[in-house]
């Protein structure tokens, strides 16, 4: 890999004028970073990784093989999407009727540390949130809550995850404790919450 600066690319890939890619991140075969695109630092970009003007990619992003990062996607900090995965970037395609100006396209957010598997397709236009965790193959149409566990055809909420990944189960207060690293969360009616992270000990 070649080090144009402190980041990586494979000679393979293309990096086109005014990208931003951070220090620390590795881009390898066959990647297309087209111009406006913002790669934060310490991201991990993987083979046949197309990402598209004026996308951004946050910190420590980790985007596995055969993906597209279309206009209109943002991902934040400590992002996964798995191999194969799909973004859309249009709710009406038509080949005769081009839809391919920012106005056409529908945006999606990925909150901090969500993690897509693979081969899930994420529908322009929803945001998923901080810590969801996104089955393999899952195809999401609507807004998907934090620390969701959300996986099927039509994706569904099946239950709840810690921000290290581990299911969490809440108790009868409304309250879980994660078996792995002891971080608390509370559930009201407005979705669940960090309420204490042992691994800090500080409350949220």
């Amino acid at each position: 890999m070649s080090s144009p600066s402190s980041y990586s690319v494979h000679e393979s890939s293309y990096v086109d004028d005014n990208v931003e890619i951070g220090d620390g991140t590795a881009i390898w075969h066959f990647c297309h970073l087209m111009s406006g695109s913002r790669i934060g630092r310490n991201c991990r970009i993987g083979q046949n990784v197309v990402i598209g003007p004026r996308a951004i990619i946050g910190n420590n992003v980790k985007i596995q093989n055969n993906v597209s990062v279309y206009e209109g996607v943002v991902l934040e900090d400590d992002v996964f999407c798995g191999p194969s995965m799909v973004f859309t970037n249009v709710l009406t395609p038509r080949s005769a009727f081009p839809r391919n100006t920012a106005k056409d396209y529908g945006a999606t957010l990925v909150k901090r540390g969500a993690s897509i598997g693979a081969n899930a397709t994420i529908v322009c236009g929803c945001t998923i949130g901080q810590h969801a965790l996104i089955g393999a193959g899952a195809v999401i149409t609507k807004d998907v809550p934090d620390y969701a566990v959300v996986f099927g055809n039509p994706g569904r909420l099946r239950g709840w995850a810690c921000c290290c990944g581990l299911p969490i189960h809440f108790d009868d207060s409304n309250e879980a404790t994660c078996s792995g690293c002891d971080r608390r969360y509370g559930h009201t009616d407005i979705g669940v919450r960090l309420i204490e992270d042992a691994t800090t000990s500080e409350a949220a």
